[in-house]
């Protein structure tokens, strides 16, 4: 593995400035939450954009590392309740969708609206693993304190790792994403604790790091421990994990989502809502390709006592990366996707009211 430089990453910079996706441009929150083919009482959403609640970040952050890091964009966002306030935890990029991001933090109460953490970035790469990123954090509430999880991003083409992990079902072919783990009592100040997920699980690429968290943030304990879901990577094979502590984890393959009654393949799993209606269920929001090959949204059912056995399947999602909330009276979720090239806004999307 690269050791973390300064020269590395200032060379991961200059290439993230390069960066264009036409793919990942186009796209839009409203293809995916905005309506939903059928709407069973189970589901969550659609979704409408709350404009008053729109995050606009002033000025650029010092940069820590400095190399001259500033961000023209910022999307996947996860929220947090506490008290009156909204947290919300983002990723902000050089480019939409480019690597060496970081992570911010900014809060908003009604009366002040939002404002910026004045210790962002809140998370910075430090590790050999996060030379290329820290990217699409995820927070939970615990009885102790917070825990974030997000993606370290480095170069693993090539390395000794991709050697002593071969990865044949999710081919590696430049870049490795760990999923990392840190903790916290404040919110502001964050403890890095390392890999959540170890390179004989994840082959050296993992997404999900989902966990079951009810509608104020809190991570919800299932048959006395917490779980994880895994998707994206793991040598293409299904996994999930569990855990006492959120930190220390021990994972086994487990399919848990069945996409045959739609179509397509599985992308990545986004969150999963432990107490939206019926408290007894848990409602997995995920990103699929469909059968036409086009990016989607879905929402899969379960008893929360069989967490792993599917119930129903219902087209359409909030892609809420860090989870949903409720705040205000309604459900709530944030996204960047629609922000015009080279500006900074975060758009917030609430559940209609029954």
């Amino acid at each position: 593995m690269e050791q973390l430089s300064t020269e590395g990453l200032r060379a991961s910079y200059e290439a993230a400035l390069r960066h264009s996706d036409p793919l990942t441009d186009r796209i839009s929150t409203d293809q995916f939450s905005h309506r939903y083919p059928e709407n069973p009482g189970w589901a969550v959403g659609p979704f409408t954009r709350d404009e008053s609640l729109t995050f606009r970040p002033q000025g650029q952050w010092e940069d820590p590392t400095r190399i001259g890091w500033t961000s023209s964009s910022v999307f996947n966002p996860s929220l947090i309740v506490e008290g009156d306030a909204l947290h919300m935890f983002y990723r902000a990029s050089p480019r939409k969708e480019s690597t060496a991001s970081r992570i911010g933090l900014a809060t908003y109460t009604a009366g002040n609206g939002w404002s910026d953490s004045s210790a962002n970035p809140i998370v910075f790469p430090t590790t050999d693993d996060e030379l290329l990123s820290c990217e699409d954090p995820k927070v939970y509430r615990t009885d102790d304190g917070y825990v974030l999880f997000y993606n370290g991003i480095w170069h693993a083409a090539g390395s000794a790792e991709a050697e002593e992990f071969p990865s044949p079902g999710y081919p590696i072919t430049s870049l490795g994403c760990d999923i990392k783990v840190a903790t916290s009592t404040d919110l502001v100040h964050w403890e890095k604790r390392g890999l959540a997920v170890p390179y004989e699980i994840s082959r050296l690429w993992a997404k999900g790091a989902v966990i079951p968290r009810d509608l104020n943030g809190r991570a919800i304990r299932i048959g006395g421990e917490y779980l994880m879901y895994l998707s994206e990577g793991c040598g293409g094979r299904s996994f999930v994990g569990r855990s006492q502590d959120l930190v220390s984890w021990s994972f086994a393959e487990q399919p848990y989502l069945d996409l045959s009654a739609l179509g397509g393949t599985l992308l990545e799993v986004s969150c999963a809502v432990t107490d939206h209606g019926d408290t007894g269920s848990i409602v997995l929001d995920f990103f699929y390709r469909d059968a036409s090959g086009e990016f989607a949204a879905a929402q899969a059912l379960y008893d929360i006592d069989a967490p792993f056995t599917q119930r129903a399947l219902n087209r359409g999602g909030s892609l809420s990366w860090g989870g949903l909330v409720r705040y205000d009276g309604s459900i709530l979720f944030a996204q960047g996707w629609d922000a015009p090239s080279g500006v900074r806004e975060m758009y917030l999307y609430r559940e209609a009211l029954a």
